[in-house]
């Protein structure tokens, strides 16, 4: 499952891994809990020593894959919370793009995913899994909403888990991200030629999750 911040990837991810009794993977909390070793060590993304902190921070990064209970550890501590914060935000995109980060976490990704296949499935949400992580993946979803819409939608998100949203603020910083992400040399984002793009602009989570299950049942991929 990929596509940009805000168009409902993490929501219905874990409600499909939860339906399919499938294990779920967010490999950007992955890339944010590196950036926040990064920000600890007092230093700016885009720094060339950012790039060694955030490689080293990768063996003290545990993934927990319940989709009922999903979390991020960095050494031994959960840091769900700490790394959706504005500062771990306004950086992750410099981190995630020195090109020793995103070799060091893909390969821990696929050995996650190798584990989680074995074991019954999984569905891994992120903005380069279809065309990079996993690029033989069974089904590739790619989900798109405009702007504004996914500016709104990460604002209510914020507000709710009690962090200050500005809506022009949040419009700026995703239009911000989405330049840095699509731009980047190293596993730009973008859809896979393969992948099924799917607009969430007026769709419901409830309807995008349903028409992942008729695409995953359809595949005989989904274990219930």
């Amino acid at each position: 499952m990929d596509g940009p911040s805000g168009t409902g990837k993490s929501t219905v991810s874990r409600r499909l891994a939860a339906a399919c009794d499938a294990a779920y993977l967010d490999t950007g909390a992955m890339y944010r809990a590196v950036t926040l070793a990064v920000l600890r060590a007092g230093l700016g993304g885009a720094e060339p020593a950012a790039a060694e902190v955030a490689v080293g921070a990768v063996a003290d990064l545990r993934s927990v894959t319940d989709p009922a209970a999903p979390a991020i550890l960095l050494h031994g501590a959960d840091v769900e919370a700490e790394i959706r914060g504005p500062e771990v935000t306004r950086a992750v995109s410099a981190v995630s793009a020195q090109p020793a980060v995103r070799t060091a976490l893909v390969e821990r990704q696929r050995a996650l995913i190798a584990d989680a296949v074995v074991a019954g499935g999984i569905v891994v949400e992120g903005r380069d899994i279809g065309s990079v992580v996993t690029p033989d993946a069974p089904l590739k979803v790619y989900l798109t909403a405009s702007d504004e819409v996914r500016a709104a939608r990460r604002s209510a998100q914020d507000r709710k888990a009690g962090r200050a949203a500005e809506t022009a603020a949040v419009l700026a910083d995703v239009r911000r991200r989405d330049r840095l992400d699509s731009t980047r040399k190293v596993s730009p984002l973008h859809a896979a030629p393969d992948a099924l793009v799917l607009d969430t602009d007026d769709l419901s989570v409830d309807a995008v999750l349903t028409e992942l299950l008729r695409l995953v049942h359809e595949r005989g991929l989904c274990r219930e």
